[in-house]
């Protein structure tokens, strides 16, 4: 069962731009690090963008960075990803994780994380 929920998949252009939401289904435990992973078919997952415990530090995937913008609400236990020009090869199911390992950047390992949603389908085609 999984303990996040990611929603603000779609289908758009290339260039458009897209936000997804994590948000905390209350079934995690002393959660710091939060991140997004994406996999698209016939590979594996991959790192996208994390945002430490605080959101003072984020971390980006070289092929998202400038593009990509992680951001996080502590009221509501929430986890943002802005996607803005995007690409074909941007097309995946978009996961967030969540980790309990405390770091003052944030963890980029997908080994590392303990909590994950459902995944939400993002499609990038003119």
């Amino acid at each position: 069962q999984e303990q996040l929920v990611e929603s603000g998949g779609g289908l758009v252009q290339p260039g458009d731009s897209l936000r997804l939401s994590c948000a905390d289904s209350g079934r995690t435990l002393n959660v710091n690090t939060m991140g997004w992973f994406r996999q698209a078919p016939g590979k594996e997952r991959e790192f996208v963008g994390c945002i430490n415990w605080n959101g003072a530090s984020t971390s980006y995937a070289d092929s998202v960075k400038g593009r990509f913008t992680i951001s996080r609400d502590h009221a509501k236990t929430t986890m943002y990803l802005q996607m803005d020009s995007l690409k074909p090869e941007d097309t995946a199911i978009y996961y967030c994780g969540a980790t309990r390992l405390y770091d003052l950047t944030c963890i980029r390992a997908i080994g590392d994380y303990d909590y994950w949603g459902q995944g939400t389908q993002v499609t990038v085609s003119s």
